[in-house]
């Protein structure tokens, strides 16, 4: 099966899904309730779309074309709010996060799409553990080489995305002391991890070729990379982000993803290189383990620093261009919680070991996502 042909998109042109978790009101456990949610919003006006996922207790809401971060923000604030009213005919609760804090895997059920059993029946118990839920984040390129270069620059910044994103301390009830423990999933799929170097789409193609021929894979969507390109929507996509607990902050990353994009093709800061992948799994595994108070590997120089610092240094870099695509206010909020050691991890900590009960996180986490106090 060839590659689809790669679609010209405007350049920094957004799109961004949310996977979010559906909870019933009395124990704010996962509910098999994503079925019921598309039959009550059926037909509403929305500006993108709400579909399932793997399991029924999961829902993906994602935006239309957008241009900026504020963009962003309305049209996943009209999407919220409809799933949140949606939700309150069914007397169910919407949740961000990345993992939900309790639930057992082998609990969940898995929605009947003929793609969603077909990977049951080739990844066994992981489909069901991949009750997980993450930001994807889309970002136009003009052409595929373009899309490439794209890709492997925004891997240098993996680690901040997986910091600033991270929500997904709790599973199964218990702190793994990993703030994003979701992506321990993810990299179980054997398709999992990061995209082969090359700059040139021809070369992609002939790689893509070769994975066709051996059977492995059938289309693109069976590559769970960290990015990999989306050549029908002229886009790449960002995939380590875990779903943040409030639609501002996943308009936020939106907003930083932006402004990398537009610093890299104003001034060509750097070329990607294969030797920029040789700290990648470390660092990786760093933001992953550590959020905030990460280190960071630098492959070309080897210098270490707090990932904390390599944040701030790069948002002070982008700031020009940050400004110029209306994303000054998405930096302003990461970089005030990133000074503060803040992310959505830490604020689901607090509140458990201030309650001493993963339930009533989890309402306070869907009165958060909601817009409400908790």
């Amino acid at each position: 099966m060839t590659l689809e042909a790669f679609v010209p998109s405007r350049a920094l042109s957004l799109g961004v899904e949310l996977e979010l978790q559906l909870v019933n009101t009395h124990d704010y456990d996962l509910a098999p309730y994503a079925e019921d949610m598309l039959r009550v919003m059926e037909g509403l006006p929305l500006p993108g779309a709400v579909v399932p996922e793997m399991t029924s207790s999961m829902i993906e809401m994602s935006t239309g074309v957008c241009h900026s971060a504020s963009e962003v923000l309305g049209q996943l604030s009209t999407i919220r709010d409809a799933l949140v009213r949606s939700a309150d005919k069914l007397n169910i609760a919407v949740v961000g996060g990345g993992t939900h804090p309790f639930q057992q895997w082998h609990e969940q059920r898995i929605y009947d799409r003929p793609r969603f059993r077909e990977l049951s029946e080739r990844y066994g118990y992981l489909s069901k553990q991949f009750t997980i839920f993450g930001q994807h984040v889309h970002i136009g390129c003009p052409d595929a080489d373009s899309a490439l270069l794209m890709l492997h620059r925004m891997s240098r910044y993996i680690p901040h995305f997986i910091a600033l994103s991270a929500s997904s301390p709790y599973v199964q009830g218990q702190d793994t002391q990993f703030d994003s423990a979701r992506l321990n999933s993810v990299f179980a799929f054997p398709l999992s991890g990061r995209a082969p170097f090359t700059l040139d789409w021809s070369e992609f193609e002939a790689y893509y070729a070769k994975m066709t021929r051996t059977g492995v894979v059938k289309n693109m969507k069976d590559f769970y990379w960290d990015i990999r390109p989306k050549p029908e929507y002229g886009t790449v996509e960002i995939r380590v982000f875990d779903t943040p607990l409030t639609v501002e902050r996943a308009a936020a990353l939106a907003g930083y993803v932006q402004s990398l994009a537009a610093w890299f093709l104003a001034e060509q800061p750097f070329m990607p290189d294969e030797d920029d992948y040789l700290a990648y799994t470390t660092n990786r595994f760093q933001a992953c383990r550590f959020g905030l108070e990460a280190n960071y590997v630098d492959a070309a120089t080897g210098s270490h620093m707090p990932l904390r610092d390599h944040i701030l240094l790069t948002m002070h870099q982008v700031q020009r261009h940050a400004e110029s695509q209306g994303a000054a206010a998405a930096l302003h909020l990461l970089r005030g919680d990133v000074s503060a050691g803040q992310n959505d991890a830490r604020w689901l900590r607090e509140r458990q070991h201030q309650e001493q009960l993963l339930a009533e996180v989890t309402r306070q986490a869907a009165r958060r996502f909601r817009g409400a106090a908790p």
